[in-house]
């Protein structure tokens, strides 16, 4: 939980994460905080925005290494092997799913 400072007029012109001079808990999604990380440069929600995107590039890679025979998939720990299956489960029946186009 972010911690904030307020100026006279209410607002932020400081953060922490730790009580201390900024004695007022902010839920992180709070407007007026986003508006002062947005006034830094600070764009938290830009970095969550490609996270989904990411983890596909990272998916294909590990798929991509394992193709080549460059790593094997049981050198993965055994909680990374059962995600990946999970994923690549979630994916086949949606692909199966979404066959608009049939065998016609």
């Amino acid at each position: 939980m972010p911690y904030v400072k307020r100026d006279s007029s209410g607002r932020i012109v400081a953060v922490s994460q730790l009580r201390g001079d900024c004695d007022e808990a902010v839920a992180p999604e709070d407007a007026d905080l986003a508006a002062y990380l947005n006034a830094l440069g600070h764009h938290p929600g830009e970095l969550v925005a490609t996270d989904q995107d990411f983890v596909r590039v990272l998916e294909d890679v590990v798929e991509l290494l394992i193709e080549r025979g460059i790593i094997l998939f049981t050198d993965l720990p055994d909680s990374a092997q059962k995600k990946m299956l999970h994923r690549q489960r979630l994916r086949s029946k949606l692909s199966t799913s979404l066959d608009l186009l049939g065998d016609d």
